[in-house]
Order: C-alpha cells, then structure tokens, then sequence
C-alpha cells in the first residue's frame, strides 16, 4: 500500500522547501547582472499591416531566426504572412490580452531571474545572461533556451483561467502554471553545464544526469519549492519523500538500475500519469526525482565539490557509489 501522509506533514514539507536556503549570500548578492525582459507580444499585436509585421521582423531578427524559426519558412514574404495572420487573429489577441492581465509587469520573474543568473555568474563567471523576451504564439511554443536568447511563450503558463490552454495531458497541464516557468526555463539551461556519457545510457546513468539538472536548478533557485522545480504536487512531493525507501528498493529488487531497454528506462524517466509498477497513486519521472536525491546525498558527503565540478562529471557511477545512497525502507 502507497501511504498518504497527513496534511500536516504536507504543510511541513512545504515550508521547509521554502524556506530552506532562501537567505542570499551577500558576496552573490552584490554580483551584478542585466535582466532586460522585452514583451514582443506588445508591439507584435499592434501591428495593423504586412508592412509592420515585417518591420518587427527586421527588428528582432534573432528572435525571428531561432523562436519563430525563419528558415522554416519557404520565403520572408511566406513568413510576414503567416504572422500578419496570427497578429490579426481576434481569438489570439484575446489570448494576449489574457497573457497581459494574468502576468503584469512580470516583477516576480525578472526578480527570479536576477537571482538565478547572480548565482550562475557565481559559479561560472564567465556566464552572460541570454536576452530575455516573451510573446503569444498561440500555444505554438512554449519555451526557448539558448547561450544568447531566452522566450517565454506566456500563453502556456497563463494558468487555469485562459480561454485556451495547452493541448496536452491533464498531468503536464498542471505544469503549466506562472509558478512553474522559470524553473522550467532554468532546467532546459542547465543543459548547458550537464556533461552526460552518451555512450552508456542505462537507467541509472539517466536518474543521475537529470538528478544534476534538478540539483542545478535548486542551487541557483534556492526559494523555490521542490515540487515546483520537479512538478510534483505539493502532496506527491511528501508522498514519495514518505516512500523514498520502498520507491528505491523497487529499482533495487527488480534489478533496474542498470537496465538499458529504452522502453524499461521511459517507464521510470518519461513522461507518465503514474508509476503504477511502484504503486498506481505514485506520480510519474519517479526515476528523475530519485536521481535528485542521490545527486543531493553525493554533494552532501563531498562538500568540497563545486557546481561546476559536479556539472562537469559524467562519471555517474563514481557519483552514485560516493553518495552511499541507500534509504530505509519503512
């Protein structure tokens, strides 16, 4: 039997991942860094003609080339067409104007940012924060994450209230809320920094590269709640917390860790309602989360190793031996 926790253990849980580490360093803290956040969905919407459409175009050619991919397009006159039709589109701009509302100046998320990028300079200091920009696709595109140009497509994460949201299943629908964006903007830019061995990809190897993507994130998000990082409901993050010892020895027992079928490690790592080989109430990427915690119980037994060391090292055997990561079964 999977054992539900009482709400109070739930609302201890939570104030702990809150409040754990939330007190910036002063020395990151006084790291200077520029977040500029460009809301193109503004000017995009105002647009009235072919002509302007393509004048915004001219203006963010880097946006145009890597979110609205250009080059996927058979000509710049297809693509001022295409977008002059999204631009004019009244259910679309109802979209954006619901983006508006919900998101306001976006203080919260620059704020987030600031944070992040101090303490990634910390680390790396030779990082240069990307350009930051949102806009309203259409629910074409959630996110894009690269060295130089950071988009987020606000319509995804307008939340429940939206008069369209995004076509997908009701588990990675709950995702898709304001509190969820950034972190998912800093998960796709740890990858980055994560150096993996593409040579051996067993099931172990891929619950320790994520577990290092889940722990970057934490480091440089350190105010953010657990279940917000990974997107577990605060109630599955006790849960499984509750279970770590039974979830673990199911991988043990059934001798999965180094199981290399890639239908046997999406099980464990894909995306899914449920884990129902570990029990039918356990959430999904049950892999991923238990690969956290040995990447956690690995840098706790070697405090020494830094973040960058820790992102360099694709030796995920070594990681998981040193962290002794063996949890009781209750």
């Amino acid at each position: 039997m999977y054992y539900r926790l009482l709400l109070l253990a739930t609302i201890v849980l939570l104030f702990s991942c809150k409040k754990k580490g939330c007190d910036i360093p002063e020395e990151i803290a006084r790291i200077p860094v520029q977040v500029e956040m460009e809301r193109l969905e503004k000017p995009f919407f105002e647009a009235s003609s072919k002509q302007e459409i393509a004048q915004f175009l001219d203006r963010h050619p880097m946006f145009a080339e890597r979110f609205l991919q250009r080059k996927g397009y058979p000509s710049d006159s297809a693509l001022v067409n295409a977008m002059y039709a999204l631009a004019t589109n009244p259910e679309l701009k109802k979209l954006a104007d619901e983006a508006g509302q919900a998101f306001g100046d976006m203080a919260k998320e620059k704020q987030q940012l600031e944070t992040a990028f101090k303490f990634i300079k910390h680390h790396y200091p030779d990082f240069k924060e990307p350009q930051v920009k949102t806009f309203v696709s259409g629910l074409n595109q959630d996110l894009l994450v690269s060295d130089s140009l950071l988009v987020f497509g606000l319509d995804f994460f307008i939340g429940k209230d939206a008069s369209y949201r995004p076509d997908t299943y009701e588990y990675i629908l709950a995702r898709y809320e304001r509190p969820n964006m950034v972190p998912a903007a800093m998960l796709l830019l740890s990858n980055r920094f994560n150096k993996t061995n593409f040579l051996d990809r067993n099931l172990l190897a891929e619950m320790v590269n994520t577990g290092k993507a889940y722990y970057f994130v934490k480091s440089i998000m350190p105010c953010t709640p657990d279940s917000t990082i990974i997107g577990f409901s605060g109630q599955q993050l006790a849960d499984v917390s509750h279970n770590e010892g039974r979830i673990w020895a199911h991988f043990v027992e059934k001798s999965l860790l180094f199981e290399k079928s890639p239908f046997v490690v999406n099980k464990y790592i894909g995306e899914r309602p449920n884990t129902p080989e570990i029990d039918p109430t356990s959430p999904g990427r049950l892999g991923t989360w238990v690969g956290w915690q040995i990447v956690r119980k690995y840098m706790e037994r070697n405090p020494k190793v830094t973040l960058p060391e820790l992102m360099a090292d694709n030796d995920y055997q070594k990681i998981f031996n040193e962290s002794k990561y063996k949890p009781e079964k209750r």
